[in-house]
C-alpha cells in the first residue's frame, strides 16, 4: 500500500520507515515538514498516513483533517510520546494511535487492523484495492476472471490487465466465501461467473477458459472433483 510517513525527527523517521520494510510496506514516502507533506498529497494518493502529532507551524492533528479533505479514503494513523492526545487523534479521524517509540509489534498490529478493515470492506461493497506498480485500482468483483498466488501475495485477474494484492489465497478464499467463488487448485481461485467453459483432461483435471479472455486455469484432480459436486449442488 502506498504510504506517507510524517515526523520532524530524522531519527524516528527512519526507525518508522524501517519497521515498515520489514513489514512488507516498498511503497514508502517521507516528509519532514506539514508543508512537504501537503505536497507530497497533492502529488500522489496515500492509501495509509502515519503521522507524528507534535510538529512545528501544524500539528499531526490539523494536518490529518487537511489530508482527509485531499483524500477520506487515507488511514490516518498517529504516532507520538504523549497519550493525552490519545482521544483528541481519533476524534480526528486516526485509524490507530501509537505511542513512542515504535515497535515491529505495534505496526504489525495497526497494519492487521487495516486490514481487517479493508476485508470487511470488501464484503460490502464487492471491491478490492490491489496494485500494479504504482498504479492502485478499485477492483469490483463482478471483473475478476480468476485470483492465483504469487508467494505472500494473489494475482488478480481482470480482462485488462493482472493487478496485485498483499494477501494470501487462503485469506482471498475466506473473504469470497459467500460470493460465487471456487478454489479449484492450491494456487488458483475462479469466478464461476466467468467461465465459458471446462474439458477434462488427464487424471481427471478441467481446463478452465473464460469468456473474453485467452487464459486457462487447470484445476487440481481434487479440485476438480470438488468443483463438479459444487456445480451439481448450484444446479439443483
Amino acid at each position: 500500500m502506498k504510504t506517507l510517513i510524517v515526523d520532524d525527527e530524522k531519527l524516528a523517521l527512519s526507525r518508522l520507515k524501517r519497521i515498515l520494510e520489514e513489514e512488507g510496506i516498498s511503497d514508502i514516502t517521507e516528509a519532514s515538514t506539514p508543508l512537504d507533506t501537503i505536497k507530497e498529497a497533492t502529488k500522489s494518493k496515500f492509501d495509509i498516513a502515519f503521522l507524528d502529532i507534535s510538529m512545528p507551524t501544524m500539528s499531526g492533528l490539523d494536518l490529518a483533517n487537511t489530508l482527509l479533505e485531499m483524500n477520506p479514503n487515507t488511514f490516518i494513523i498517529f504516532q507520538t510520546a504523549h497519550e493525552e492526545y490519545a482521544l483528541e487523534a481519533f476524534k480526528s479521524g486516526g485509524m490507530d494511535y501509537l505511542l513512542k517509540p515504535i515497535s515491529n509489534e505495534t505496526v504489525s498490529k495497526c497494519l492487521e487492523k487495516i486490514g481487517k478493515y479493508i476485508d470487511t470492506k470488501v464484503s460490502e461493497t464487492k471491491k478490492i484495492v490491489a496494485k500494479r506498480g504504482n498504479k492502485i485500482y478499485l477492483i469490483s468483483l463482478d471483473d475478476i476472471y480468476y485470483i492465483k498466488a504469487d508467494l505472500d501475495e494473489v494475482i488478480i485477474k481482470i480482462k485488462e490487465t493482472d493487478a496485485y494484492v498483499r494477501k494470501k489465497i487462503g485469506d482471498m478464499e475466506k473473504i469470497l466465501s459467500d460470493k460465487n467463488f471456487f478454489r479449484v487448485h492450491r494456487s488458483y481461485i475462479v469466478n464461476v461467473d466467468k467461465i465459458k467453459s471446462m474439458q477434462s483432461i488427464e487424471q481427471s483435471k478441467l481446463e478452465i477458459s473464460f469468456v473474453d479472455i485467452d487464459d486457462l486455469v487447470t484445476t487440481s484432480k481434487d479440485g476438480a472433483k470438488e468443483f463438479r459436486e459444487y456445480l451439481d449442488n448450484k444446479t439443483i
